[in-house]
């Protein structure tokens, strides 16, 4: 399909987060962001500070949602699906690269929302970044309930059922097993980019803000993995394409 032929393209989001080389704070934002650029289908943005804003098309509140033309397509899996169908042949979506997108999807994430949402050292900072557009008395109250939640979820998750000393453990070990894994050169599985680079380099590279210090330091110190998170990064991080302006 030629980018002449393609129906307009916008993603929903959160905010942006300022941040160079960081699109989204939501891992599976930033997973369609890279899919979108490296597919080079020029795109629109649509940011909110709430999720929530986006329900309209996604009832579940939830983002990433890519609009098509008038279709609303939830869910980073689903899009990175239909980025496939609009741009064939340019990501690699094998059943070995979905098999690592669903790793990264659940268990890297589980690590990740760990690391901001129940890690005491970064919680001061997820609060300040993802709650400052409500009204002070507001903030007072609600992000602790909602951090409550998360965790409540990550014990659910089995992420964090035996405490933090437990959880970062494991999170070291699967760091290890994938420093081993990363290839010495080019990209996660042999030939093109695939599914597997994008959905987890969204995950890995979101612990490398400043939301999340310890962790992303403990990515960075696993030298195969941090050289092929610098390959992915380099290849998908400049639009082929010009993005288009939010209308």
């Amino acid at each position: 399909m030629t980018p002449n032929a393609l129906p307009p393209l916008t993603l929903l989001e959160l905010a942006d987060t300022g941040l160079p080389g960081v699109e989204s704070y939501s891992p599976f934002c930033l997973k369609a962001h890279r899919a979108l650029k490296y597919a080079g289908l020029p795109y629109a943005r649509g940011c909110a500070d709430n999720p929530a804003s986006h329900r309209v098309h996604n009832p579940t509140g939830q983002v990433p949602v890519l609009l098509v033309g008038a279709e609303a397509v939830p869910d980073s899996t689903a899009i990175l699906a239909r980025i496939q169908q609009l741009a064939p042949g340019r990501i690699d979506a094998s059943p070995e690269a979905l098999l690592w997108e669903e790793l990264a999807d659940t268990s890297l994430n589980g690590f990740l929302v760990a690391a901001r949402w129940a890690d005491d050292r970064n919680w001061p900072r997820t609060r300040a970044t993802f709650f400052h557009f409500m009204p002070a008395p507001v903030r007072a109250v609600v992000p602790t309930l909602i951090r409550r939640k998360q965790v409540e979820r990550l014990v659910a998750r089995d992420v964090w059922r035996a405490g933090p000393e437990a959880c970062w453990r494991r999170f070291g070990a699967l760091l290890d097993q994938l420093d081993a894994r990363a290839p010495e050169q080019g990209f996660w599985l042999s030939g093109a980019l695939s599914v597997a680079d994008l959905a987890l380099f969204a995950q890995l590279h979101s612990l490398r803000t400043p939301l999340t210090p310890w962790q992303g330091a403990e990515v960075d110190r696993r030298e195969r993995l941090r050289a092929w998170l610098g390959r992915v990064d380099v290849a998908t991080r400049i639009a082929n394409v010009p993005l288009r302006a939010a209308s």
